[in-house]
């Protein structure tokens, strides 16, 4: 049977990389949507050998957008996290990352308006209902990705992509702390579980015998210390209104410590089984605003400066992560109206990708 062409972009948004697609390129069904993801990324297979999945949670990642027809929006985002080895895609959380590349895939797609020397656009996330608002390098009218701009976990340099997230409490979740309380116990161990644009659980390294400075293949390795956490994070998950979350790459698992290189905190992110090798947009928001929780786990580790805007150095394998909030301490809980924070992407290819037609004819 003949093959489908579908058009993709290929881009690395932030720490993160992966597709993105016109959603009217893509099947309206939802369960023939996920079919064509997976047969796109080459899931499941551990090497992702017959699509073009990276092999790593960080490089299967996919963005859907359209243009949006509300009147706060301007364009629409749907995240896809596809499993590598599992035929799975859950579209549940959001990805940060991901969404800094959204601005531009979507003004170069036509579907919103450059501006000179800079674009503004107003990016409706489906996973979660959020707004994000994504200030795109946009000289003459068209995207720049060239710059100086650094983040770590990506190489080189690159145009600043600016992203402020708004009212992000309760995400996915009810509220910032779904279970009503700054500290619960699961499983003998206090964690945190809170939502401030992505579901994490908490959780002091030393109290499941790690340090919270391993690098990343230490962790990936102590399969020991990761069935732990799963027994940490599937109560944890239905404590905070998720549910089943075996299936599910939420809630997501933090590894807190104190700061070595002179930031706000030390993390290690499991995604939810995998560590990151770095940390994902939303879960440094989250843990830093965990910072600013009286009690918790990462509050009573975290070097915090005064002052109701704070900007926090969230510390990960491969460098930091400087997030910038809003805050105003309400009852001894954090209230973040505003979070700041700076990615780069870049365009990597354009054209089509492939799938075979009994996956999905194109009809």
């Amino acid at each position: 049977m003949k093959q489908t062409a579908i058009p993709a972009v290929l881009m690395r948004g932030g720490t993160s990389k992966g597709p993105y697609f016109l959603a009217t390129d893509l099947p309206d069904d939802v369960e023939t949507r996920d079919r064509v993801l997976l047969a796109v990324m080459g899931s499941p297979d551990v090497r992702q050998i017959d699509g073009i999945g990276g092999a790593d949670p960080l490089t299967s990642k996919v963005a859907i957008v359209r243009r949006s027809e509300r009147a706060d929006a301007d364009v629409d985002f749907l995240f896809a996290q596809v499993s590598v080895d599992k035929a799975r895609v859950d579209t549940t959380p959001n990805c940060g990352n991901m969404l800094a590349g959204v601005g531009p895939f979507a003004i170069e797609k036509g579907l919103f308006q450059a501006q000179d020397p800079e674009t503004v656009i107003r990016i409706h996330t489906v996973n979660t209902g959020m707004i994000a608002e994504a200030t795109v390098q946009t000289p003459g009218g068209e995207v720049d990705y060239d710059g100086e701009a650094r983040i770590d976990g990506a190489p080189g340099t690159a145009a600043p992509v600016i992203l402020n997230f708004l009212d992000l409490a309760g995400s996915v979740c009810d509220s910032l702390l779904p279970t009503g309380n700054a500290v619960d116990t699961v499983d003998g161990v206090n964690v945190t579980c809170i939502d401030n644009g992505m579901p994490v659980v908490i959780l002091r390294a030393t109290d499941i015998d790690a340090t919270g400075y391993e690098n990343r293949d230490e962790l990936n390795a102590n399969d020991e210390l990761k069935a732990r956490l799963e027994r940490i994070r599937l109560p944890a998950g239905k404590l905070m209104g998720l549910g089943d979350v075996t299936d599910k790459v939420i809630p997501k698992m933090i590894l807190v410590a104190p700061p070595r290189d002179g930031g706000a905190i030390t993390t290690r992110s499991f995604i939810p089984h995998v560590c990151h090798a770095s940390i994902g947009v939303l879960a440094a928001v989250t843990v830093g605003t965990a910072c600013l929780l009286p009690g918790s786990p990462a509050a009573d580790l975290a070097h915090v400066p005064k002052g109701e805007s704070k900007r926090l150095a969230i510390e990960h394998p491969t460098g930091e992560f400087t997030v910038e909030l809003d805050v105003v301490i309400e009852d001894g809980v954090p209230d973040v109206h505003r979070a700041a924070l700076l990615r780069t992407a870049r365009r990597l290819f354009a054209g089509d990708v492939y799938v075979p037609g009994d996956v999905w004819s194109g009809v």
